[in-house]
């Protein structure tokens, strides 16, 4: 080891960015596990930015003439001029990175800028629409990028922030549709594997930073990847619950192999703090709770007696203990202290009172154990959580039911309610509020789940004209995958960093309708192409970037038209969308929904042009969106030298301090205030005169420090 180290040290001093790439994966290779999950951190992937201006420094490839299928030269060169001659702006190229120098001079129009995953990036966002039916509601958030990039883009506005992370990476199959769909490198690629997971493990380290611990993460996939997806999801979020979730999504079945395959699978990451609410369903039994004569539905309570593994006297000493009842008043009088094994218990001990004791005894006359220890038994009488049933001749013992941890837990939340209690043996009445609910379980079997009837069908009717989206999920599956997460929080965020079609921002605004939510989604979608169309259009002399290639992309002719339709109830040509929903909630959807959402397309920014307030119209909307995304966005700079929104200010201008924090005190609801200036003493000075309660941005030193030190580097 000493050796590579000092190699790399010699390799540093004859060139400093080689040693240091050698150092990155010498370190690599040193944290590198002996058991888990070992693959190739492949260099990092290069994303093609149609459209983004050509300037000095960057990065790009040469594009092959108009109408060729040639793929071109897939080099990259930096540009370190441009100029005009006779009318045509020109660049001055060489190559990037070469052994040996190469020069050349290309029209600028010939070239396409390319940014690599290890590039900083300084981004900005420019609006591309928006439909608004949801009053003063948050607004969602569609973005057009690359999605690496859009997540670190999304550590300045909303580092801890997120609820839920929903999505559904490319499956890595090979198919050749949407690379965010499915395929991610070609099937014959002999890294196909280790290319896939360095792609899904840079995306994963920038996710977790935005997650609260109080959040999860939800990730689909099917046979190709689950294996490794497992392993790579326990190593890059180890203080993480995971647990799989098999979902059957094409009940027909596709044959592959020996077997008809129906199932996909869902990881759910929950974190150390997560809390997940109970739903009316879980979504693989039929539902075992009854509505009553009164119109409630009550819970099953569990039997106390142990069943199943470790379900025996010798398995847990201390659960075995004498249980205090009195038979004529059919009430519970508490635990006495447990039994060493060294004992035999008396079957016909009682008290002075007349109080009866009762055994955990076995159907098969062995001697068992109760589900709790002492101390948690006795609380829960107290409670009014445990419950005595029936005498059972055979076993000689009593019958004892009682809450579980999860029911107890849904009483806390609100979801269960205690009516009343009995007078004479104190034990409660609980019933739901509203609608019966369980835990999830970890088999989904439901005919709403079905991808082909909820998901592709369902895009064409809100689409119309034959526009199709391949693998979409079933709009319901991802709505159950949600809901006990975000049940019990009404302004959470998610975020679905794959978004593809808009399914999860679609389910969010279902969920918010079922309760009168104010959550938010925000999705990322690329703009890519239809891999069977490029060709045509190719041959058609057109090129990524060109408004006739664009309208045809994922997010232009897919996701923003879906939730412009669902929000409007309405199709692309104006028409109604002809069907009802279905399941939770049933209504017309034409009648869509009252929610916002907005449209945006990633661009990247110079430092220079940021700080120098040249930038401001493209990073407004972050600033926006670090406030919440609600309300009235400061698209502009004040002339005043200050602005207050609802829910954020801008200071451009210190001397307009005063009126500025006044106009602050008296809005209320403020949640940040930014502040224009490269002086960090004034800057104090203006964040120590705010009401409590608003957080003080300084602008753009907390901008360009936050990618600065980007963590997905």
């Amino acid at each position: 080891m000493s050796r590579l180290t000092d190699l790399i040290a010699q390799a540093k001093a004859k060139d400093a960015t080689l040693g240091n790439e050698l150092e990155r994966e010498f370190r690599a290779l040193a944290n590198r596990r002996a058991f888990g999950l070992n693959f190739e951190r492949h260099a990092p992937e290069s994303v093609e930015l149609p459209g983004r201006p050509v300037r000095r420094g960057d990065k790009v490839r040469v594009l092959p003439p108009r109408g060729s299928m040639d793929k071109g030269d897939q080099r990259l060169w930096k540009v370190n001029r441009t100029h005009k001659q006779d009318g045509t702006r020109l660049a001055d190229l060489t190559l990037h990175e070469a052994a040996e120098p190469e020069a050349q001079t290309v029209a600028v129009e010939d070239l396409i800028v390319v940014a690599e995953m290890r590039d900083y990036i300084y981004p900005g966002l420019i609006s591309t629409g928006k439909v608004e039916r949801g009053g003063d509601k948050p607004c969602h958030t569609v973005i057009n990028g690359e999605n690496f990039h859009a997540l670190e883009a999304l550590t300045y506005t909303h580092r801890g922030k997120i609820d839920v992370i929903y999505i559904d990476p490319p499956y890595n199959s090979g198919a050749s549709d949407w690379k965010y769909n499915n395929k991610y490198v070609g099937d014959e690629d002999v890294y196909r594997h280790s290319k896939w997971l360095a792609f899904m493990e840079r995306r994963l380290q920038v996710a977790r930073q935005l997650l609260k611990p109080s959040g999860a993460l939800i990730v689909t996939i099917d046979e190709h990847e689950v294996r490794r997806l497992g392993l790579l999801l326990e190593q890059t979020l180890p203080d993480h619950t995971i647990q799989q979730v098999t979902i059957v999504n094409n009940p027909k079945g596709v044959t592959q192999g020996y077997l008809s395959r129906v199932e996909e699978y869902a990881f759910f990451c929950f974190g150390p703090e997560c809390q997940i609410y109970s739903a009316d369903d879980d979504l693989l039994t039929v539902k075992e709770e009854k509505e009553t004569a009164d119109g409630l539905a009550r819970p099953r309570w569990k039997g106390l007696l142990r069943s199943g593994d470790e379900a025996q006297r010798k398995d847990r000493e201390q659960m075995f203990y004498p249980i205090w009842i009195d038979p004529k008043l059919g009430k519970i009088i508490g635990a006495g202290k447990y039994l060493p094994l060294s004992e035999e218990p008396d079957f016909s001990l009682s008290n002075e009172h007349g109080h009866a004791v009762v055994w955990p005894v076995r159907k098969d006359l062995s001697l068992g154990r109760w589900g709790v220890g002492v101390d948690t038994f006795n609380a829960l009488v107290k409670e009014g959580y445990v419950a005595l049933g029936k005498y059972d001749k055979k076993r000689k013992s009593w019958g004892l039911t009682y809450l579980t941890e999860q029911h107890r837990k849904d009483i806390d939340s609100g979801t269960l309610r205690v009516l009343t209690r009995d007078e004479t043996t104190g034990v409660a009445d609980v019933a739901f509020e509203g609608a019966a609910t369980r835990k999830i379980r970890t088999v989904w079997h439901r005919t709403s789940h079905d991808a082909g009837a909820y998901g592709t069908d369902l895009i064409g009717l809100f689409l119309g004209n034959g526009r199709t989206f391949p693998f979409p999920k079933s709009l319901y599956a991802v709505e159950d995958a949600l809901r006990p997460i975000v049940r019990g929080n009404k302004s959470a965020i998610i975020l679905d960093f794959f978004s593809g079609s808009g399914t999860s921002l679609h389910a969010t605004m279902r969920l918010n309708r079922q309760d009168d939510g104010r959550r938010q989604c925000i999705c990322v979608t690329n703009n890519e192409v239809k891999a069977s169309e490029q060709q045509a259009l190719k041959s058609d002399g057109l090129r990524p970037g060109d408004p006739e290639w664009e309208q045809w992309g994922i997010c232009d002719y897919i996701t923003k038209p879906r939730i412009k339709a669902a929000i409007t109830g309405q199709t692309p040509e104006g028409d109604p969308i002809k069907g009802d929903y279905k399941f939770t909630d049933e209504f017309p959807m034409a009648d869509g929904f009252a929610e916002n959402a907005e449209f945006f397309t990633l661009t990247y920014e110079t430092p220079v042009s940021v700080s120098h307030n040249r930038a401001f119209a493209r990073v407004a909307p972050l600033l926006w969106m670090k406030a919440g995304s609600e309300g009235r966005r400061i698209d502009s700079l004040p002339d005043a030298g200050w602005d207050v929104a609802d829910t954020y200010g801008l200071l451009t201008d210190l001397d307009a301090a005063a009126p500025y924090i006044a106009a602050i005190e008296a809005k209320g609801g403020i949640r940040i205030a930014y502040i224009v200036t490269d002086d960090d003493r004034r800057f104090q000075s203006v964040a120590q005169g705010l009401p409590d309660g608003v957080e003080a941005v300084r602008l753009y030193e907390s901008y360009l420090t936050n990618f600065r030190f980007s963590m997905g580097r």
